[in-house]
């Protein structure tokens, strides 16, 4: 049975989001995160989830960095952005990161649906009236290094990352994820070596390049 994940923390679009899933995948299980940890606490429950349909702006995670984390913690789970930025230029820095497709805030259900068969199908999915603007900007080389350096990131390093970009220390981070301190010092110095940072303040730094600002609509 598919399985799908809705990740947004305005409870009335969820709803929206599950009706358009549920019409176009009438037997499919949809599950509902409003937060980035509830989100990550999802698919360690369901490893084996299809498809998330991840929004841009919720708490623990703004701009592209849910979206960064997502993919290096849970490389095979499919992700669908959907957001109110839907600019071309952001639409193309998604694309860059990973993601499977985009669907605008503005979408009606049967393009939801549309989209969500499309990218389960294992195409990739853009609005109709995004595509050829978006395929006429050429990719970010910042983004598709930024990209390329953290899917070198094994998934037990994507997870110290984002913690330590939380500003935790290596003790808080070993005692979070149940591991040793030497384990996480270990995989510290491996992160700064993949990502060619020298110190947890550049770290935060390269990560803070993923946030987008505000959209003009809500997000």
């Amino acid at each position: 049975m598919t399985s799908l994940l809705i990740a947004d923390d305005h409870p009335l679009f969820r709803a929206a989001l599950r009706l358009a899933a549920s019409e176009s995948l009438p037997d499919c299980t949809v599950r509902e995160a409003a937060d980035l940890s509830g989100v990550l606490a999802a698919l360690a429950a369901e490893p084996d989830t299809d498809l998330v349909l991840l929004d841009l702006h919720m708490p623990g995670s703004q701009g592209l960095s849910g979206l960064a984390t997502l993919r290096g913690q849970h490389p095979s789970v499919a992700v669908l952005v959907v957001s109110a930025h839907d600019e071309p230029r952001i639409v193309r820095r998604v694309l860059d990161h990973g993601a499977a497709g985009f669907i605008p805030k503005s979408a009606s259900p049967a393009e939801i649906g549309e989209a969500i068969r499309h990218v389960l199908d294992c195409g990739n999915w853009l609005p109709p009236g995004l595509a050829a603007a978006v395929a006429a900007l050429p990719a970010n080389p910042a983004d598709t290094d930024l990209a390329s350096r953290l899917a070198r990131l094994t998934e037990q390093q994507s997870r110290v990352l984002t913690l330590l970009a939380e500003g935790l220390l290596n003790k808080q981070i070993a005692d979070r994820l149940a591991i040793q301190e030497r384990t996480v010092k270990a995989h510290v110095t491996a992160i700064f070596e993949k990502l060619r940072v020298r110190n947890r303040t550049q770290a935060g730094m390269l990560l803070r390049s993923l946030d987008l600002g505000e959209p003009a609509r809500v997000g």
